[in-house]
């Protein structure tokens, strides 16, 4: 028996799975790879995993034709707001193809976007639960929005349409507001690390900012994949300000919608939350206003009348005042006059005792002071050097000044001698000590 060439097996292959496989087949598997190429062909590659693991247990490749691919592709992203993307789960009906060249591969001819919806939400659902029994997901939520909401941290493309329009609604509302741009990636593969980092910068300086706004203006649905992540929904659920979404679909709430504060659909919208915001502000501040001042009015109108009347008794109060304060200053006076006309009868009698007794004191005060004079006349004429002289006494002088002690003299002074009547001029001869 000859052996079979390559080829030949490959045609006895190919015969036999097309004979046995005519009827198209419903698939359900997960999308490895998706790869468009230049001529419109869209080539895939299917994979299965084991239920509690990540090994692969079987490998396909597909193809989407041209043709197909045409068709499928607009209605699939229009059900599912999803392009095809590795890491789907789809259910596509395949032909089973084997090519003696290329080998075996599933040939796409339709698929049932309902399949990738629900597993999309089964995978939305495994994140929400996840979040709830961490115990994280309403903390944003329940984080009261500050008033006025004027600083506004911005996380968004800022080359995108939306950014515009939510900064040119905030411009004309007539109100300030106070907002910054933290750039980030909103389609693709980065979206999830970019509005993280984005989120990590605000939290820096979020004594800087009331909210942050995270907005994506135009673009495909189904580049909603990076919002439905549980590393992006747990940061936005245990961020420390208020988070307000406007990213751009009506359809279906991302994972980030749940989680954040509030949850707008269009950039725009989320610009005319935070006009409507400050408008309700500034109403409620103008009725608190009117409040305050017709309270203020009626406050000050009983105030009135409580003063008037307050007055009045004042008045009359005063009135019965002065009127007691004039009796009493009356009774007071006369009372005063009395007792001043007294004391003025009491001091001059005082006065003139006084006089009389100032006049016998002097009396008598004179009448000793001229004996002592006349004492003192007699001491003084006794005292007199002419009486001492007429009594035999006699004074020696030497040179005008008299002559105490004879050891003062020397033999040949000249003295002179003053007796009761008449002197003597003399010559010392001799002194005797």
């Amino acid at each position: 028996m000859s052996p079979l060439s390559l080829y030949d097996l490959n045609l006895l292959v190919k015969s036999t799975v097309e004979s046995g496989l005519r009827t198209p087949l419903w698939l359900a598997a997960e999308l490895s790879e998706v790869r468009l190429a230049a001529g419109g062909h869209c080539y895939v590659e299917f994979v299965e995993k084991e239920p509690a693991g990540h090994r692969l247990v079987a490998k396909a490749r597909g193809n989407i034709w041209r043709n197909t691919y045409a068709l499928l592709a607009p209605y699939f992203e229009r059900e599912t707001g999803r392009r095809l993307a590795p890491g789907m789960k789809v259910l596509v009906e395949v032909t089973v193809s084997f090519h003696e060249l290329y080998g075996y591969a599933l040939n796409v001819t339709d698929i049932d976007p309902t399949y990738t919806l629900g597993d999309v939400a089964r995978k939305r659902k495994e994140i929400l639960d996840r979040l709830s029994e961490e115990g994280v997901i309403d903390l944003n939520k329940e984080l009261p929005l500050p008033r006025p909401l004027e600083r506004i941290a911005v996380i968004s493309s800022g080359t995108a349409a939306g950014y515009g329009d939510f900064r040119h609604q905030l411009e004309q509302s007539g109100f300030v507001f106070e907002t910054r741009l933290f750039a980030a990636t909103m389609q693709g593969d980065r979206v999830e690390e970019s509005i993280i980092s984005a989120l990590d910068l605000i939290a820096e300086e979020r004594e800087c900012w009331d909210a942050v706004v995270i907005i994506r203006g135009g673009g495909a649905v189904s580049d909603l994949n990076g919002f439905d992540t549980y590393l992006l929904a747990a940061n936005v659920a245990q961020f420390p300000l208020p988070v307000l979404t406007g990213i751009g679909h009506e359809r279906d709430d991302t994972v980030l919608d749940v989680v954040a504060h509030t949850r707008l659909k269009t950039p725009t919208a989320v610009a005319a939350f935070l006009v409507d915001s400050r408008r309700m502000e500034m109403e409620l501040v103008g009725k608190l206003e009117e409040r305050f001042e017709s309270a203020l009015r009626r406050l000050m109108a009983e105030n009135r009348n409580r003063f008037d009347y307050a007055a009045q008794r004042l008045q009359m109060a005063a009135v019965r005042y002065t009127g007691r304060e004039r009796e009493r200053l009356l009774r007071m006076n006369t009372l005063l006059e009395t007792r001043v006309c007294r004391r003025l009868e009491e001091e001059d009698r005082r006065l003139e005792l006084l006089r009389e007794r100032m006049y016998r004191l002097v009396e008598r005060q004179l009448s000793a002071e001229t004996q002592k004079l006349a004492y003192l006349e007699k001491s003084v004429r006794l005292s007199e050097p002419e009486r001492i002289l007429e009594m035999g006494f006699s004074l020696t002088l030497r040179n005008g000044k008299a002559v105490r002690n004879a050891a003062c003299l020397k033999t040949g002074d000249r003295i002179e001698t003053l007796l009761g009547r008449g002197r003597v001029r003399s010559i010392v001869e001799q002194e005797e000590r």
